[in-house]
């Protein structure tokens, strides 16, 4: 390093560092575990009233998976529950907690200053003092920018984050009503296939009695008739609701 004092490289440099250093609470805002998701979780919870977690290890995996078979097995399950069971257990809401925070690390990645460097080439073989302050240059000029830009960079990165933040929320409210909606359909469809087991047994009771008057005499085969084609249509209209309720049901689970 002909030409160029280690004083002097050290008096170029601090600056840089000083320059590109970041505050410890600014850098913490987004490097937590769980950076962003209280928030989410809190605007989700003042929206629909229940709970919501991210679940980011085997073990928390584990437990929610033990309050969700509390919570169903062998329970009466009502909206709430569904709703509850669904914010906690839902793989496609996790993904969405997942992307704030890899969305986090991104503004945590671009808040940390860029470590300045150093180097003289061997431009200035001829002028080795010249030769040496071009190369010198050319590095200050290099962290200058990454200096000036760093802010822009995070603020740009800090919207995308709470982009994130409002995506997420967006997802739990919409799974919430979702879910409630797909239990108010698995409920209902259960029920007309009750009413229509009912609605059968009178039938058959209907066509049983019609069949013996037809035998007696007191009924035409026209009334016998009509009373068979109804237990029939029952019958298939009972078949039709028997899957759609399981279809609803099965949409449920999977919410």
């Amino acid at each position: 390093m002909k030409g160029v004092s280690a004083s002097r490289l050290a008096v170029i440099a601090v600056p840089l560092v000083l320059g590109g250093c970041v505050t410890a609470a600014e850098v913490a805002q987004y490097s937590a575990d769980d950076a962003g998701f209280a928030t989410v979780a809190m605007k989700s919870l003042e929206a629909s009233g229940k709970q919501t977690v991210w679940v980011q290890s085997r073990e928390e995996a584990t437990a929610i998976a033990q309050q969700v078979h509390e919570r169903v097995y062998g329970q009466t399950i009502s909206a709430d529950t569904a709703v509850q069971v669904a914010l906690i257990n839902n793989k496609g809401l996790q993904a969405a907690y997942a992307e704030v925070g890899i969305s986090a690390a991104e503004v945590w990645q671009q808040a940390l200053p860029q470590n300045p460097t150093v180097s003289v080439g061997a431009l200035g073989i001829a002028a080795p003092a010249l030769g040496a302050f071009r190369a010198i240059e050319a590095v200050i000029a290099n962290n200058i920018l990454a200096m000036f830009t760093r802010r822009n960079r995070v603020e740009i990165a800090d919207t995308r984050f709470r982009q994130a933040q409002l995506t997420a929320v967006l997802e739990t409210l919409s799974l919430a009503a979702a879910t409630r909606r797909a239990w108010i359909d698995t409920v209902a469809a259960f029920e007309t296939v009750a009413y229509l087991n009912q609605a059968q047994a009178a039938a058959d009771a209907a066509s049983e009695l019609a069949q013996r008057l037809g035998e007696s005499g007191a009924l035409p085969k026209a009334g016998q008739a009509r009373e068979h084609v109804f237990y029939a249509e029952l019958t298939g209209q009972k078949a039709e609701a028997r899957l759609a309720a399981r279809l609803a049901k099965e949409q449920l689970a999977r919410l």
